[in-house]
Formats: C-alpha cells, sequence, structure tokens
C-alpha cells in the first residue's frame, strides 16, 4: 500500500492564520495516480511500455485519472468533509486511500487495459498482416499450379488461421500475465482473428478469383485455333534427355541454336489433357526449365480489298528519307509464300525458307503483299526500301477447313532462323491465341536484340488483344487510312505502340498483277522499316522509344487504346 511521504497537520487555528489543506488537487491526484500505478503494474507485461513509470503512462490514462481524482477532491470539500480536511483526524489518511482506491482503481485499470489491447491488437495485427503478405504470393501460386481442382479457399482459410494462431501463440508465450490473458485474449481472439481473417481472406479470395479467371481464359479451347492431336514441348536439350529417360516420346524435334533450345512436338491420344501432361514435365524437370502448350493456330486476317482506284502506294502513304535506300537494312519477314517472279519483286533481294510441311500447299497472296510494300523495285511500283534484304520466312499453309493457317510449331522455328541471320527487325503480320512457346521464342528473340513488329489483328473494335502483338516484348501497329482514321477492324488496346497507313494499300498481287488491300498486316512493313533504320543509324539508342517520342499524337491527347502514341513518323536522323 503506497503512503504519503509528508503529513498535513493543523498548522495555526488564529483566525489570522491560512490553515494549512492537506494537500492540493494535484498532489492527491499525484498520490491517486501512483496508487492506481501500482494497482495496475501486474498488467504491465512482454510487448506493452513499462507502467510502473508514470512518465511514460499513456496520456489519456493520466488525463482520465487526474480528472477523476479533482472530481472527487471537490466532493470532498463540497459535501460536507471540510473538518477532516483541516484537522486531519487518525484514519483520515486510510479513508482517503480506501475510497481513491474504490473509486479511481477501476477507471485506471480500465484505462491501461484498454491502451493494453490496443497496442497488442496493432502488434498482432502487423505481425500477422507480415506473415500473410510473406506467405501469400507463394501459398496461391502452389495451390493453383497443384491442386486446382481442389478447393482454394479451404487451403487460404487453413493458411490464414494457422499463421494467427501462431502469432497469438508467440505474444502469449512472451510473458503476458494471467490477467492481461484473461482480460484481452477474448478480444484478440474474437477481434484480431476475425477482423484480420476476414479482411485478408476477403482480399484472397478476389485475387485468386482473378488468377482463377486468367488461368481459365489461357486453357481454353478454341478447337477452331490448335491442331486436336499434338502439343509442344520447348526447353534446353539437357530438359529432353531428363524427359526421354522417364519414357517421353517425340514425333518431331527441332533444333533452335538461336535461341539455344530444342522444340519437340508430340502425337496426342484424343482425350488427352495439357494441363496434367504440363504438370507431369514440370515434375520430372523442375519449374521454368520448359514450356509446355498446345500448338496453336494462327491467321493473317481476312481480305478486304478496295478498288485500284481508291487505293495509296506505299512511298505517297508514309514518304521516307532519301537516304534509306543505301543503307542496307536487313529485315525479317514471318508471313506465307513470297511470289519472287513477279515483276516487282523479280530484282528484290529476298531470301526465303519455308517452315511448312514438305507437301503442304503454300499460299503467297499476303506474303507477296508484304514483301512488295517493303522492297518492290519495278517502273510501275516502288516499295518503301528495295535496297534491303529480306528474310522472308515461310509459315502459313493452305488448309481446307480454315483456309490459311500457321502453327505455333512453324512460327517458333521460323523466329529461330531470323535471329540466325542477324536481321535488324522482325515483320509478323498475323495474329491469334496466347502461346507459351511463342511468348518465350519472342522474349528470347528481344534478349538477342531483335525487334519484333507485329500487326494488332482485325477482330474489331471491342475484340480481345491478339497475339503475338500483345506480348510486351512485341512493338504493337493499328492502321489507319490517308486522313489518319483508324482502320474500322481493326484491335485495340493498352498494348498498341503506333499507327502507320494501312487501309486500302497498294500491292502487288501473286502471280501478276496489283491490288489495294486494308487491314493492321498492311501497316506493320512501314513501322519495320523505321526500325530498321534507326537500329543502323543509332545502333546504342532505343529505336522504339525514338519511335515514341517521335510520333504524331492522334485521337485523344497522349498514348491511348485506339493508335498508340499516334502516327509513325520516320526521322531524318
Amino acid at each position: 500500500m503506497y503512503t504519503p511521504t509528508t503529513s498535513h497537520t493543523l498548522a495555526d487555528r488564529s483566525p489570522d492564520r491560512r490553515i494549512a489543506r492537506p494537500g492540493s488537487p494535484r498532489s492527491l491526484v499525484s498520490y491517486g495516480l501512483a496508487l492506481a500505478l501500482s494497482l495496475a503494474a501486474p498488467l504491465a507485461s512482454a510487448q506493452v511500455p513499462n507502467w510502473d513509470d508514470h512518465e511514460t503512462l499513456d496520456p489519456r490514462v493520466e488525463e482520465a485519472a487526474e480528472e477523476r481524482v479533482q472530481d472527487y477532491f471537490d466532493d470532498l470539500v463540497t459535501g460536507g468533509a471540510a473538518d477532516d480536511l483541516l484537522f486531519n483526524p487518525p484514519g483520515f489518511e486510510d479513508r482517503i486511500e480506501e475510497q481513491i482506491e474504490e473509486q479511481i482503481t477501476d477507471e485506471v485499470i480500465e484505462q491501461v487495459t484498454e491502451a493494453v489491447e490496443e497496442e497488442t491488437l496493432e502488434t498482432v495485427t502487423e505481425e500477422v498482416e507480415n506473415s500473410v503478405e510473406q506467405n501469400v504470393e507463394t501459398v496461391v501460386e502452389d495451390i493453383v499450379e497443384e491442386a486446382i481442382e481442389d478447393s482454394v479457399a479451404a487451403n487460404v482459410e487453413d493458411m490464414v488461421e494457422s499463421d494467427l494462431e501462431e502469432a497469438v501463440a508467440l505474444e502469449m508465450e512472451a510473458g503476458l500475465e494471467s490477467d492481461l490473458e484473461a482480460g484481452i485474449e477474448a478480444d484478440l481472439e474474437g477481434t484480431v482473428e476475425e477482423q484480420v481473417a476476414d479482411n485478408v481472406e476477403e482480399q484472397l479470395e478476389s485475387e485468386i478469383d482473378e488468377i482463377l479467371e486468367g488461368i481459365e481464359n489461357d486453357l481454353e479451347i478454341d478447337e477452331r485455333r490448335i491442331h486436336r492431336d499434338q502439343w509442344l514441348v520447348m526447353g534446353d536439350p539437357e530438359v529432353f534427355e531428363q524427359l526421354e529417360k522417364e519414357g517421353y516420346l517425340f514425333d518431331t524435334v527441332a533444333d533452335l541454336p538461336g535461341m539455344g533450345m530444342r522444340l519437340a512436338e508430340v502425337a496426342a491420344p484424343a482425350s488427352f489433357d495439357i494441363t496434367e501432361i504440363r504438370q507431369g514435365v514440370i515434375d520430372v524437370v523442375g519449374k521454368d526449365r520448359a514450356e509446355i502448350d498446345l500448338n496453336h493456330i494462327y491467321t493473317a486476317g481476312t481480305k478486304d480489298e478496295s478498288p485500284i482506284a481508291e487505293s495509296v502506294s506505299p512511298r505517297s502513304a508514309l514518304p521516307f528519307p532519301a537516304d534509306t535506300q543505301a543503307m542496307g537494312l536487313r529485315i525479317g519477314m514471318v508471313d506465307s509464300g513470297v511470289d519472287t517472279s513477279h515483276p516487282a519483286l523479280a530484282k528484290a533481294n529476298i531470301q526465303a525458307k519455308s517452315f511448312v510441311a514438305p507437301n503442304a500447299n503454300v499460299p503467297q497472296f499476303h506474303g507477296t503483299a508484304i514483301a512488295s510494300i517493303l522492297v518492290a523495285d519495278d517502273s510501275e511500283y516502288q516499295g518503301l526500301v528495295p535496297g534491303a534484304e529480306v528474310y522472308a520466312a515461310s509459315v502459313f499453309e493452305d488448309d481446307e477447313e480454315r483456309g490459311e493457317v500457321a502453327s505455333t510449331f512453324s512460327l517458333v522455328r521460323a523466329l529461330d532462323w531470323l535471329i540466325t541471320s542477324e536481321v535488324d527487325v522482325v515483320n509478323i503480320s498475323l495474329a491469334g491465341p496466347p502461346n507459351r512457346l511463342l511468348e518465350t521464342a519472342l522474349t528470347r528473340a528481344h534478349e538477342r536484340g531483335v525487334m519484333v513488329v507485329a500487326a494488332a489483328g482485325n477482330g474489331g473494335p471491342v475484340a480481345d488483344p491478339l497475339f503475338p502483338a500483345a506480348y510486351d516484348s512485341v512493338v504493337a501497329i493499328t492502321a489507319v487510312d490517308r486522313t489518319g482514321t483508324v482502320y474500322r477492324l481493326a484491335n485495340r488496346g493498352e498494348h498498341l505502340d503506333l499507327a502507320a497507313p494501312g487501309v486500302a494499300m497498294l500491292h502487288a498481287k501473286a502471280g501478276g498483277g496489283y491490288a489495294a488491300s486494308s487491314g493492321t498486316s498492311y501497316a506493320v512493313p512501314f513501322a519495320a522499316t523505321a526500325a530498321a533504320r534507326l537500329r543502323q543509324l543509332q545502333p546504342d539508342a532505343d529505336a522504339l522509344s525514338t519511335m515514341h517520342e517521335s510520333a504524331k499524337d492522334l485521337g485523344a491527347p497522349g498514348r491511348d487504346e485506339i493508335y498508340g502514341y499516334g502516327l509513325l513518323q520516320p526521322k531524318d536522323s
């Protein structure tokens, strides 16, 4: 029990003298506060501050104690206790002490408990949130990849509850006394666990829904967009050695020296599950060492021809600086076959290679059109840069059901050939679904300094993004007419980089003559030529950034989903 260190007695009863009071309100505050603190001291422990030192006490607690003692003191004075105060009879200090203990202790303990609860709640919440944040990404990834058919929500709930129990147990082991456990444990379990778990689970459920939705979209199979009887695997040569030891048999294997990888084509049974196959390969070789996917199909888009009278020639649509012709640009093409016997292309420097099946029927309409926009050299028709060297990879073949199509297998091998040919830029005028192998091949090309420029696609204004243009490593090009208006069927999206002429574009026609066609693929040769030119002029500079900065803004100010950074503007230097 706390005992005051000074005694207060009647100093003088003379009316001319002031009577010494048994203590000012402030001294009683100190007395009452010290008493309350001594009673509350057992509550202080573990992670909370040292309440024995009232200088470090929460200001709210001290303020509440002072106010309560002041009120009590005023009640004594105004309630007829003046004699007790003046004469200080025996037992006065004990009565004061007992009354202060009764009146104030409960309030101070309540304030201390509230402060301890607050601080403990913050500590536990912070530890739980940090623990959850560090483990959420790994747990969710494992759940999605290893057991997507299981209940994701149940696993996440187990994880959250486990972390909460561990965090609360650590706090208790740190030294919380029995009084603190009895007063706060219910709130920690009821408030912290419920609030934190509910908030975290709500956020996780939302994120997991997005992940699952993306995975479902990736795995959604459009029968018109795949070779139904095949799947593909790509990885380092050592990966295939491991897979062969495990009994995996491959129908066709192709080396990819430009990428330092190997590509295999596998016949698939009618009921095969690509997700199960992918997991099986990953179990053998390890994550990130191989890519497995379907053999997707890509198209060059439907023919949208215009009257010759309404057409625009490449050079009049977007003139290039005069020095472009003498720069010896090296441009790669991934397209259909090219009719090199056409008068406009007879003098062109075109190195062609086919990546389709030996007995396939190879179309030439689209490839001939793109090649002529680039390097045609005839008295009747001039391409953008007749002096350039073109490496034309033929990947399209005629399909009775689907028309002119290219496969992932042919695309990846074509890209590898162009990497080894050391071209400055690759022109890809086709579009289709996402594919893991194609994305990896494009990333390898980018890492080896090859810029890939692709058509945004002709799916229409509300269509989903098409690939490969939508990949981060690829420059996406849309088409505009001579007035700068976007092509009516052009895809849109945040991935668009630039716009170039591609409406009613005049080009050579396979078999002879000329035609005028519209589509985003006819705009790509303009961007490919500009990029190849910049890369020769400034080998160490970022050609794409220069193209973005020099573009003529179209549509809404700044980059937008219709025109990207704007209309391509070839720079003089």
